[in-house]
């Protein structure tokens, strides 16, 4: 009898699997036919339009028609605002995805689904070019991720926002959340124009340090108001209870591997906030956390850490260890003249406890960028006052 119920509790899992797994793929092919479906309403709509030159007013009277009519036979669901959604998807995707087809990691394949003007279903294989002109989407992405994207109006933002949902397998309230602060724009902030470009072309490519440092850090999520008597550890306590979030913030291939991690020196003894690792750059990042300003004894604190695992805690094999000191504010001259000019491994940004709005973002990272120039400026002076 005991070895008749294990047999039954083995085949009961296996079984449990084949469900669940079915269901997800149900599921996504939900998704997929939800996202197409809109995108031919979308394209019925623009079709009509343009083939008959229609004035933009007709236009909404066309729309309204037919919502009427649809409403009659389906219910809520197809009126007047819906339609709307799906022209702008169709004029915002008239090729489909946006997504390129060399993307790794990425399949874009359609489902089988009815073809505008036809009663026939249409099954098509993985297609070669995302710019097929059949609407073929991921299928990690519904159709209330396009509705996100379709709020995002920088072509570039919008693509990268695209591709980092699919392959991160975003939830749409997480893609909300990066199109809300601002990340491609943060990303982009320490980029040159390529590099921008790129961006919107491959998405986020980690390949040394600077790729994974954004300024400043937004830290809404932990549920912090802004309070003279904080701590830090109420910090780092407020991270670690949300560790899942604050690694989405930190970006790719991070995973947590210690707080307070002590570092003893003789007698000495000496506390990092927080430790993680990046597998992708395949080195270990600290990370300290300071309330006030940024001082310059802070980034000397962070070099020693960063020299302390060098020399006795990263193996042969793993690159140099980052170090990113976390602070309410920092003076970037300070920091500059601190640090060596071809550092590459101690970096300072912000952090914000609330999500700023889109103009607050734009405005400090306008501020960034207009500090940068004028850096630029001085050191090209100095430059040139030494060679004369």
């Amino acid at each position: 009898m005991i070895s008749l119920s294990r047999e039954c509790d083995a085949l009961c899992e296996r079984v449990v699997q084949i469900v669940e797994t079915a269901r997800g793929q149900v599921a996504r092919t939900i998704n997929t036919a939800t996202v197409h479906a809109y995108w031919l309403i979308g394209r019925e709509l623009v079709e009509v339009e343009q083939k008959g030159q229609v004035r933009a007013e007709y236009g909404e009277q066309l729309i309204e028609g037919v919502a009427s009519r649809l409403s009659q036979r389906f219910g809520r669901g197809l009126g007047v605002a819906t339609l709307r959604r799906a022209r702008s998807f169709y004029l915002t995707y008239p090729r489909g995805s946006a997504i390129p087809p060399d993307i790794g990691g990425l399949e874009i394949r359609s489902t089988p689904l009815i073809e505008s003007g036809s009663s026939e279903i249409h099954s098509t294989a993985l297609i070669e070019s995302a710019g097929a002109g059949r609407g073929v989407f991921p299928p990690l992405l519904g159709w209330s991720h396009y509705l996100t994207l379709l709020r995002v109006q920088d072509d570039r933002a919008r693509a990268f926002y695209e591709i980092e949902a699919a392959r991160e397998g975003w939830s749409v309230r997480e893609l909300e959340r990066q199109v809300a602060s601002l990340l491609y724009e943060r990303l982009a902030k320490s980029r040159d124009k390529e590099q921008v470009l790129a961006l919107a072309k491959k998405g986020q490519t980690v390949s040394a340090p600077r790729d994974v440092i954004k300024d400043p850090f937004v830290l809404e999520f932990l549920g912090l108001e802004e309070r003279p008597n904080w701590r830090e550890r109420d910090l780092e306590q407020a991270i670690i209870d949300r560790l899942e979030s604050f690694l989405l913030e930190l970006g790719k291939g991070f995973c947590f591997v210690a707080r307070q991690k002590r570092v003893t020196l003789d007698s000495d003894h000496f506390y990092i906030d927080l430790v993680f690792y990046n597998r992708l750059l395949r080195c270990f990042v600290l990370i300290d956390l300071k309330l006030g300003k940024l001082t310059h004894q802070d980034l000397g604190q962070m070099q020693m850490y960063v020299n302390y695992f060098d020399r006795y805690q990263r193996a042969e094999y793993e690159t140099a260890t980052v170090g990113i000191v976390l602070c309410s504010d920092k003076n970037d001259a300070m920091v500059k003249i601190t640090l060596p000019q071809d550092n590459q491994r101690i970096h300072a940004s912000r952090y914000r406890l609330y999500l700023p709005t889109e103009e607050e973002l734009r405005q400090e990272l306008e501020r960034e960028r207009e500090d940068a120039e004028r850096a630029l400026r001085v050191a090209a002076k100095e430059g040139r006052d030494r060679e004369s």
